[in-house]
Order: structure tokens, then sequence, then C-alpha cells
């Protein structure tokens, strides 16, 4: 019977301990598992607290999890942020990538202002409000 209780219990405390923690992890993989979890009719508490124990310190917080189960909950079913008014876009294009790499390799101490004296063009062409 001890042989029984103590297989019992590894099995209990293996659920808990993670191999390797997931500590490199996106926003959109937690999120992923946010909308799994509340679409099981778990409490945003209980996803909170599961998700602590694989995602440790890199774990949405708490109030992050309360508004995507809302968010979800509501019929909103993309992991992704939406784009904000006003928010820069990057644009990378292989002829700035191509101007930039010459830039420094002409001289390696550039800083970033001096780097932008004569490309205000592809500058503010990269910034669509």
């Amino acid at each position: 019977m001890a042989v029984r209780c103590r297989n019992a219990t590894r099995r209990r405390s293996s659920r808990v301990k993670m191999v390797a923690p997931l500590a490199t992890c996106t926003k959109d993989e937690q999120r992923s598992v946010i909308r799994f979890l509340s679409s099981e009719g778990e409490k945003p508490k209980e996803i909170h607290r599961r998700m602590k124990v694989p995602y440790g310190d890199a774990c949405l917080s708490l109030q992050q999890v309360y508004e995507w189960t809302g968010k979800y909950m509501n019929g909103i079913s993309s992991v992704t942020d939406s784009p904000r008014p006003g928010q820069a876009h990057p644009v990378v294009t292989p002829e700035v990538t191509a101007a930039v790499e010459a830039i420094v390799k002409e001289n390696r101490r550039v800083t970033v202002n001096s780097s932008t004296s004569g490309y205000e063009s592809w500058i503010s062409t990269s910034y669509r409000p």
C-alpha cells in the first residue's frame, strides 16, 4: 500500500514540474493558451495560476488574462494586437538596408543622428499616420 501512495504522489508532483520552462515564448502563444482555456470554461484567475507554472516570470499579468478572456468571450478570435492609429509602420526594404550598411561601412562610429542626414526622404516616407 505504501508503494502505491508514493507512486501517486510522484504522479501528482510530476504534473507541476516541467523539464524546461517556457521562458522564451511570445505573447501570442500565451494568448492562444488563454483562448483555449477560456473556451473550456476556465476562470481567468485559474488560467493565470496554471500559466504561472510553465511561463514563470514571462507570464502575462492577471489583469491581461482578464482582459483577453473578456475579449474572447465577446467574440474576438484573434490573438494578435490590433494596429493602433498613428503608430509608425516599419519599412525595411533591400534599398534601405543597403544604404544603412553602406553608411556603417564608411564610418563604424556613425550615430543615428548623423546617419539620417541626406536620407530624410526615405525616413519621412516610412512613417504613415
